[in-house]
């Protein structure tokens, strides 16, 4: 407990340079606007291995004997960091064996191992990779690196705080993202420290939100289940050391649904043309969500680390969404000419026509009427209704339905 000390917090900023890319602020304008707020985003997602962990697994490895590195390195992760212990193992170089869920994304797995790491995957979630992590360290002797319960690392973790004050001293909020704590423990507990006026918000996933349950209870508490697409941060138990700082340091905890994640996504391609994965994404959703305006806020985008398949999901979920893509169903006469007639409804209205079903048989009557499923492009909602409008008055009976592609 005694490691989150500004001197510890000085030291190990010095530290994790010989690993860390810097990350300067990026002011967004976009969000500047729609919040009301001077907005700049921190992206640890371009670091060397795809996120701020690497921060905190160096930093803690650094403090470890010559005996306890030798003896072998092993930690439990979604992916993160993992990445970051097998780095800095690899900087070390000494062994590092990484337990990941079996859920963990490819991309996650293959930059693990291209580290030089040895990698198990077990559990659906990372508690059970937890678990299992634990009992190989026993059996093997290896020493392990747990990936936020530990001051060490979360002093790494709140190195970030102090390159956000260097460069804003007068930053007024930083939003954080939580799964365990390590990385809110150590910028809320630095922030303060350097200034007791900043103000420091966790942003959890609603599907795992165990930090807010634990703060309301005023113990850690253990969820039964977690459920959501920011696998980095899917943590049932946060950790019990770091608890205390949390505790004391962190002002408030906003929690973000998934479908919010998947427009954040959305938001930071188009206007920023950065990938960040969905944890990372906590921070960009939840600045829809401040109730304050005029002030300098961070958002703290934690990790970069998605792979294409996820990303493609993401992408076509969140333009159904915004209604940038959707589906008509309309009943047509069984008759040559009335699917050119609808689809020159739809040009004359500029929908772009992306896939099409002709259904005969959706009644008995052919000729009264036969169902053709149009999924097209718009530019919007208000741009949808207009296609919507067009199909109506042409007496085509439009009905939207779930798109899909």
């Amino acid at each position: 407990m005694a490691m989150l000390t500004l001197e510890n917090f000085e030291e190990a900023s010095e530290i994790v340079k010989k690993v860390t890319q810097e990350t300067k602020l990026i002011k967004s304008s976009y969000f500047s606007e729609l919040t009301g707020n001077r907005v700049f985003l921190k992206p640890e997602n371009m670091q060397r291995t795809g996120a701020y962990k690497v921060r905190g697994a160096y930093y803690k490895i650094s403090t470890l004997s010559d005996e306890e590195r030798e003896k072998g390195l092993i930690t439990a992760s979604a992916g993160n960091h993992a990445q970051g212990v097998a780095y800095a193992a690899h900087k070390f170089g000494v062994k590092a064996v990484i337990v990941m869920p079996t859920t963990t994304p490819l991309i996650k797995v293959e930059r693990t191992k291209s580290y030089g790491a040895e990698v198990i995957l077990k559990g659906d979630v990372y508690d059970e990779a937890c678990a299992y992590a634990l009992e190989l360290a026993e059996k093997e002797g290896y020493t392990f690196i747990h990936p936020f319960d530990d001051p060490a690392v979360a002093t790494g973790q709140g190195t970030i705080a102090m390159e956000i004050v260097q460069e804003l001293p007068l930053v007024d909020y930083i939003l954080v993202p939580i799964g365990g704590g390590g990385l809110a423990t150590g910028v809320s507990t630095l922030a303060k420290l350097l200034n007791p006026h900043i103000k420091v918000i966790g942003v959890e996933p609603a599907g795992a939100a165990c930090m807010k349950a634990s703060l309301e209870k005023g113990e850690v508490v253990t969820l039964p289940h977690v459920n959501t697409i920011a696998d980095g941060t899917a943590v049932q138990t946060p950790g019990e050391h770091i608890f205390p700082y949390l505790q004391e340091n962190l002002d408030s905890i906003i929690t973000i649904e998934d479908d919010e994640l998947i427009m954040a996504f959305l938001d930071m391609v188009e206007n920023h043309k950065m990938i960040v994965e969905n944890s990372g994404l906590l921070t960009v959703a939840a600045l829809r969500h401040l109730d304050f305006t005029g002030k300098k806020v961070v958002s703290i985008l934690s990790g970069g680390n998605m792979d294409v398949i996820t990303m493609s999901s993401v992408v076509q979920h969140g333009l159904i969404q915004r209604d940038r893509i959707f589906t008509v169903s309309v009943l047509i006469p069984d008759k040559a000419g009335e699917l050119v007639r609808v689809a020159g409804i739809i040009a004359q209205n500029q929908g772009n026509v992306i896939k099409l079903d002709h259904n005969q048989f959706v009644t008995t009557n052919r000729n009264a009427a036969v169902e053709l499923k149009v999924t097209m492009e718009a530019f919007g909602t208000e741009h949808k209704n207009q296609i919507v409008k067009a199909l109506e008055d042409a007496g085509c009976k439009p009905k939207v339905i779930r798109a899909s592609l």
